[in-house]
Order: C-alpha cells, then sequence, then structure tokens
C-alpha cells in the first residue's frame, strides 16, 4: 500500500491563537501589525516567541531579545505568553484532524502528522481534503494552517513550509527535482547553522548538491550518522511511521538561538525566565513534574557545555525551575563568554501517580518548602489567567527579576544598558 502523509502546522501559532481572542472580545487583529508574542515591554526583557509577518519586515526574528526587537521597531506590539490558551487551542485544532485521519501524531503543540494511507476510497482527492480540513480549521477556530502531502514525514513537512500562510503543498516523489533540490540546504529538515557552514564551504549550496554528493565527503563533513541522514533526507527518503500515541516523554526542553550576544547576568536571567516559564508550563498542561534540572549553553565557537542537578522534590513550578537554573547557569558560566545559545531542560519526569524518590536538595529545606508552596501559586495563577487571560496576573518570579533589572538600570540610557 503506497504511503500518503499529511503535514499541518499552524501559523505563527502562539500569535494567531492569542489574536483570535483578542478578536472575539472586539479588539484588533494583531497578525495586522507589527507585533509579537513575549516578554514585558516595559522592561524590555524577555525573548520573541512568535512573531507577526508585518514584524518580520522589520528583521525581528524568533529567539531574539524584546529590548533588540523593540530598537528595530518601536511601535511593535508585545504582548505575554499564555501556555494555558495555547494548548486548548492545540487540542482545538488536533480534534478536527482526528475526525478524518485514521492516525494523527501530535508532532508539538502547534504541529501534527497524519497517516492517510489506505483512505482513497473514502477520500479519493487527497489535495481537496486538504483544504477541506484548513478551511474548517480557519473557519471554526479563526486561525490558519499550512498542510504539506508527501509520501513520507519528511517530504509532508517540506512541503508544509514552501510558502505560508494558509495553503497546501505537496511533496511527491517526482517532484523533488523540482520543488526540493533548488531550495538553501540550510532549508533542509534538521540541518543546522553550523553543518551549512561546512557544506557551503565545501561548494555544497543547494538540496540537490547535497542529495548528489560523494558520501565519504559528506562523513568528513559531518560525521558518519548526520552524513547518512542528510543525504537520505536531501533525496526525499524517510521510513520513520506516524505514531497514534506518543511515546513517553523523557523530558521537556526548551532553548534558544540568539540573536545578540549575551554577557551580562541580567540578560542571562530574562532569558532563562523566558525559558523556565515555557518548561514548566509544559509541565503542567502535561501532567507531569521533574526531579532534574539542567541548563545548556553554547559559545561564539560553537562549544556546548551543560550543567545539571537533582531535586529533592519533584516539581513543575516556574519560581524554582527558574532559581534552579539560575544558581545551576552561575556554576558554569564563571567566565562570561559570550553566549549564542541558552536551554533549559527538565528531565527524570513523574506522572500524577508515580511516587517520588528523595534526592539531595539543591537549595535546602527550607527552599525545598518554598517551592512546594510556589507550585500551589502556580496552579492558583493558572486558574486566573484561563478565566481572566494572560494579562490579569504576572508570575512572583517574574515580577522580581523585572524589578530587579528595572531597578539596576533606572535613568540609564540604551547605550548604559
Amino acid at each position: 500500500m503506497e504511503r500518503l502523509i499529511f503535514h499541518v502546522d499552524v501559523n505563527s501559532a502562539f500569535l494567531s491563537w492569542e489574536a483570535v481572542r483578542l478578536v472575539k472580545n472586539g479588539e484588533s487583529d494583531v497578525r495586522l501589525i507589527p507585533s509579537c508574542i513575549g516578554g514585558d515591554p516595559n522592561s524590555r526583557r524577555g525573548i520573541v516567541l512568535a512573531k507577526s509577518i508585518p514584524a518580520k519586515k522589520y528583521g525581528i526574528v524568533t529567539g531574539e531579545p524584546i529590548g533588540l526587537a523593540l530598537q528595530k521597531c518601536p511601535e511593535l506590539m508585545v504582548l505575554p505568553a499564555d501556555f494555558k490558551l495555547y494548548a486548548a487551542s492545540s487540542r482545538a485544532f488536533k480534534s478536527i484532524l482526528r475526525e478524518y485521519a485514521p492516525v494523527v501524531e501530535e508532532f508539538s503543540i502547534d504541529e501534527a502528522f497524519l497517516d492517510m494511507s489506505g483512505t482513497a476510497l473514502l477520500y479519493p482527492d487527497p489535495l481537496a481534503l486538504a483544504h477541506t480540513m484548513k478551511n474548517r480549521i480557519r473557519d471554526e477556530l479563526g486561525f490558519t494552517v499550512n498542510v504539506g502531502i508527501g509520501r513520507n514525514k519528511l517530504c509532508a513537512k517540506m512541503a508544509s513550509d514552501f510558502e505560508k500562510p494558509d495553503k497546501v503543498h505537496t511533496l511527491f516523489p517526482e517532484e523533488i527535482e523540482s520543488k526540493l533540490w533548488p531550495l538553501p540546504v540550510g532549508d533542509l529538515l534538521f540541518v543546522g547553522r553550523s553543518s551549512v557552514r561546512r557544506l557551503e564551504t565545501a561548494g555544497i549550496r543547494t538540496i540537490g548538491e547535497l542529495g548528489h554528493a560523494d558520501p565519504k565527503l559528506l562523513a568528513s563533513l559531518l560525521g558518519e550518522k548526520m552524513s547518512r541522514q542528510a543525504y537520505r533526507y536531501a533525496n526525499g527518503i524517510d521510513d520513520s511511521p506516524v505514531r497514534a500515541e506518543p511515546e513517553i516523554p523523557k523530558g521537556f526542553s526548551n532553548e534558544v538561538t540568539l540573536e545578540e550576544d549575551v554577557v551580562r547576568d541580567e540578560q542571562a536571567h530574562a532569558v532563562l525566565l523566558s525559558l523556565a516559564d515555557c518548561v514548566s508550563a509544559r509541565l503542567r498542561d502535561e501532567g507531569y513534574k521533574a526531579q532534574g534540572i539542567s541548563v545548556t549553553v553554547r559559545y561564539l565557537n560553537f562549544q556546548k557545555r551543560s550543567h545539571q542537578c537533582m531535586l529533592e522534590r519533584a516539581t513543575h513550578s516556574s519560581r524554582t525551575v527558574y532559581e534552579t537554573s539560575k544558581k545551576l547557569l552561575s556554576e558554569l558560566w564563571g567566565d562570561h563568554r559570550p553566549l549564542r545559545l541558552m536551554g533549559i531542560a527538565a528531565t527524570n519526569l513523574l506522572g500524577k501517580d508515580e511516587p517520588e524518590e528523595g534526592q539531595l536538595s539543591l537549595f535546602g529545606e527550607e527552599d525545598s518548602a518554598a517551592g512546594r508552596k510556589n507550585e500551589k501559586l502556580d496552579q492558583a495563577l493558572d486558574s486566573l489567567r484561563r478565566r481572566f487571560g494572560s494579562g490579569a496576573v504576572k508570575r512572583g518570579a517574574s515580577m522580581t527579576v523585572r524589578e530587579e533589572v528595572a531597578r539596576k538600570y533606572k535613568g540609564k540610557s540604551d547605550s548604559e544598558r
């Protein structure tokens, strides 16, 4: 049986979901103006998690500091993140997809793979079906998606990225040469910046050139494992299945490549706060607590370092994850060399009914008790935000770090900061 795979991807998910809520409340559509999700415009701290198409025209990129984004576009509207809203919106569009597809794999909060193999009698025209799904999500939920169609997950995902928003694209085997091979090698899934530099130095600038390259040359540039995967992907080859049930996660992580070098504690702590919020909200949404926290950094020379610890009590508290991450960073980043990437991971997960194992505490018994108190506070704040919106309340940890930054830089110009 010939495989038929769809990849459905929400366009500017976080921003779109916030825009839908605002429009329902009678406010303007922030997708039509320069806007972004993430951070606090008053303190100019935090990072861009998502941006509108008008914001992109100013050169604003995902992962850059809010302060830098505001320098590029002073009229940029900055909206706070609301992960409860995102989780609800994610469930809504995936529920529609499940009405059509026998197998749905939740690839991320705003992406899903659909295995439509064997449905030709029910849906004889895959393109028409994709448009039906796309239009129904737009009309019923108020946001747009892209749908990519291919014979495997790789081609479906590559197709969904061709042109946005609100589009349907195909990438079948007979279209590899015309649609995939002319693209820059950096557009290929899982080919990162450092790999792109090595490939381009060797004269490999397009996906087609990668797909026709000498495997021995690729191995010397990328290593055996990465070169084999890159070669297969460049030729549209992917055998991975669409999994109906998600695998039990080993952990939740979030990392960001920074457009501006981070050299000061205040900068680093602002990024950590945003990352901690993301990871902790995911833990709570999925019903897990973490027994381990790790922090990863990458320097300008692409050297990566990480530091981790185990907690006495498993947690999904944003405050605990943030404070733990600050402690780990201080031990990891003593020389304050410029950072280009930062990440936080929550590991050793426990489900709701799993017993906790005692571990050495990072902060001691008193702070561990405070951490448990903050977990209850997170639950209360999540409940208030669900009822009154993301701007109704602010997390205590967020207020603390932002007040510290604002106090330190009060009265100083941007150049002095």
